[in-house]
């Protein structure tokens, strides 16, 4: 039987010509089930609807995105699953465009022009690959990180010639796992029996993640001396010296990855974060102006770039330059969650500048309001509200925004940023007791959750957790607890597709936010032991592949 019967491709092509000459290959090696996007939205769209083992992607898409830039959106936003191949098509043999594509690690290049039997060979050599990594795959999707481990290492036994992709899957699980000492001997290892850049990239890693910052700068600085392709080792370095509160360094090294790969949107964000931090208000700027023309195009446009491209118009004394790019805002992204609260914001920071209090407090009146919309809005954002609330003597509405904040907390570093801008309007004793408030309200809304699912009402507790949830998006208990209620309701009342497939993605930010939780064992073991009990109609449901025989 052929090997490629039954999988499902996408094909990324703007010309038709060339898309109909790839479905025709495909065809040749045995695909059938081929589905066509002209552009990245197109594909986007395609791949919010379903999932697909195959995605053939030109690398000049029309329309303003490219397919680095596509890949950059599909890998942040997790529209593919890990056992999805990407292919990018390119007749290109521009430096810049192939490294930025690598960064973001395809499965492989197809060089145009190319035959049937090439590209027959690159797929099975890819699927071979896929096949070997499923089961792990399918457990990390799961949200069991743990047996996935242990999927390694059979995986390694089994399949011998991928003994080092397996090593690394493992020191990355490890990794994500909050278990850098376990991941480093793996990384010491692969360094000693093949001195790999990645392997030195991921020792650095975590020596930077136990705060051996002197050690892991060491590492770094010898990768990108020796490699100046390899942008990843610029960014971890980038991030060393920003560790150790060496800003203009950390700038000068993204400057020079900027340079390698130039593509990258959430470097450049990065870039003008630092540079704005460090007062080069000059660099943010530019790193801005690139970040709004090159995410242009994405369906993922970010408001939050253009509020910051304001600050620093506004910070350089160019009130015209920051209201024009608050109107393109209001033109190019309306409609969106968080455009009206970023426009607000946008909106004052211009009116503080110019010194029109009636037009600033409207906005700031508007953006308040906004606010209980926007759960997704930053940190920065919000407390840069705050901030001018205050300065301005709109204290309630700054104790809102900032109660916000504090009740969607990720950890008491931004706690500590939301009682500093309190204190520094001379409000600590305020800031201390909204703490208490904040806390105790999260611990009512779990408990009021536990109730319900205590008295029977499952459906009532997932109802109000995944509610509160969506408000407080950044909480790692009340993540921890939506989707302890999810469980709760799916063992106790029967396998629900809808509320299944939300599980992994559930797992998945539990994991993001608290990492270290001792109880994320527990929570993926009731994951799969719900999946045993309602095994079938779950799988479709996962798109999971079927248990193998024996």
């Amino acid at each position: 039987m052929n090997e490629l019967e039954g999988l499902t491709a996408l094909i990324i092509e703007p010309h038709a010509g060339m898309r109909a000459s790839i479905h025709s290959m495909l065809t040749l090696c045995g695909l059938t089930r081929i589905e066509h996007a002209s552009t990245s939205n197109q594909a986007i769209k395609h791949l919010g609807l379903r999932q697909f083992d195959l995605v053939l992607c030109e690398y000049d898409l029309e329309g303003g995105q490219d397919g680095q830039q596509l890949l950059e959106d599909l890998r942040h936003h997790k529209l593919m699953r890990l056992a999805t191949m990407f292919f990018m098509v390119t007749a290109e043999g521009n430096h810049s465009k192939v490294v930025s594509a690598a960064e973001l690690a395809p499965t492989d290049y197809v060089l145009k022009p190319f035959t049937a039997d090439r590209l027959l060979e690159r797929i099975g050599r890819a699927l071979d690959k896929r096949n070997a990594f499923l089961p792990v795959y399918t457990l990390m999707e799961a949200g069991d990180q743990v047996e996935a481990l242990a999927a390694c290492i059979e995986g390694q036994r089994l399949h011998t010639r991928y003994a080092i992709d397996f090593l690394r899957l493992r020191a990355e699980l490890h990794m994500f796992l909050g278990q850098a000492e376990l991941a480093e001997p793996i990384y010491r290892h692969l360094v000693e029996i093949k001195a790999i850049a990645w392997a030195r990239l991921g020792l650095a890693k975590t020596l930077f993640v136990r705060k051996r910052l002197a050690e892991a700068k060491d590492i770094l600085e010898e990768l990108v001396d020796t490699n100046r392709n390899f942008v990843d080792a610029f960014d971890w370095l980038a991030r060393t010296h920003a560790a150790a509160g060496e800003l203009d360094k950390a700038q000068a090294v993204l400057a020079d990855a900027v340079a390698v790969s130039p593509h990258a949107v959430r470097r450049l964000r990065t870039l003008a974060d630092i540079a704005f931090d460090a007062g080069d208000i000059d660099t943010a700027e530019k790193s801005l102006r690139q970040v709004v023309g090159k995410a242009k195009y994405s369906e993922f446009r970010d408001p939050e770039d253009h509020v910051k491209l304001v600050r620093t118009l506004v910070g350089k004394g160019d009130p015209v330059g920051a209201a024009a790019v608050v109107r393109d805002l209001d033109r190019t992204m309306g409609g969106r969650a968080t455009t009206a609260l970023c426009s607000a914001v946008a909106s004052a920071l211009v009116h503080e500048y110019t010194g029109n209090d009636v037009r600033l407090g409207e906005a700031l009146t508007t953006a308040v309001a906004a606010c209980q919309d926007a759960p997704g809005v930053s940190v920065d954002i919000k407390l840069e509200l705050a901030r001018t609330c205050l300065d301005h003597d709109m204290e309630e509405g700054a104790c809102s925004v900032v109660r916000d904040v504090m009740r969607n907390a990720g950890d008491e570093a931004v706690m500590a940023r939301a009682v500093g801008v309190m204190e520094s309007a001379g409000k600590g004793e305020l800031a201390r007791s909204m703490v208490k408030e904040s806390r105790q309200h999260v611990v009512d809304l779990v408990a009021s959750g536990a109730a319900r699912a205590k008295s029977g009402d499952y459906r009532g507790a997932v109802t109000l957790m995944l509610e509160a949830a969506h408000k407080l998006p950044n909480n790692p208990s009340v993540a921890f607890n939506a989707t302890l209620a999810v469980l709760r309701c799916l063992e106790a009342g029967g396998w629900d597709e809808r509320l299944g497939g939300q599980v992994p993605t559930l797992i998945g930010n539990v994991r993001k936010l608290d990492p270290l939780n001792p109880k994320l064992p527990a929570l993926a073991a009731l994951f799969q032991q719900v999946l045993k009990q309602h095994d079938q109609g779950v799988r479709q449901g996962l798109r999971m592949p079927p248990p193998k025989a024996g």
